[in-house]
């Protein structure tokens, strides 16, 4: 038998939290300006791991299609530009300080050292922000932050 009562230890408050989530879903599948442009920025800049010129491309995607999006959309593609300039900015950084190390005359391990550390420092922030991302635009949700350095303003947590 089928009732509609929600289930013990369940409250009204939950019930209705999860209609509105449908009814956001529901919403949702009318598809948003822009937002097949932000899905695959992301998906070049996680490419860009593998072949560094799609980074650029999806840049460049990023910033032509910015004008003609949704206003949530907008907020993901500008945290994709701002997630490009900036790993182009820390990129220019770190380059520099390894000429740095290399001219002080310092030991080619540790210039190796550094320039790994600061690469692999990179890929985490940059995996992250687009992981962030992803599951935002999947959501049809805005980035709560898009200027932030970190992931957009998200909690990251290990809990489900």
């Amino acid at each position: 038998m089928i009732s509609s009562m929600p289930p013990a230890g369940k409250h009204r408050a939950d019930e209705d939290a999860r209609q509105y989530d449908d009814a956001q879903f529901a919403a949702a599948k009318v598809e948003s300006p822009g937002r097949k442009a932000a899905i695959l920025v992301y998906a070049l800049y996680l490419g860009s791991i593998m072949a560094v010129v799609t980074a650029p491309i999806g840049v460049a995607i990023a910033h032509f299609k910015l004008k003609r999006s949704a206003d949530w959309v907008r907020t993901h593609l500008s945290f994709q530009i701002r997630t490009f300039w900036f790993g182009v900015m820390g990129g220019f950084v770190g380059l520099g300080m390894w000429q740095v190390l290399g001219s002080a005359e310092a030991p080619s391990w540790q210039a190796w050292t550094f320039g790994y550390l600061l690469f692999t420092v990179y890929m985490i922030w940059m995996i992250g922000r687009c992981a962030v991302g992803i599951l935002r635009l999947t959501s049809n949700r805005p980035i709560a932050n898009p200027r932030s350095l970190g992931f957009g303003g998200a909690r990251i947590t290990l809990d489900d």
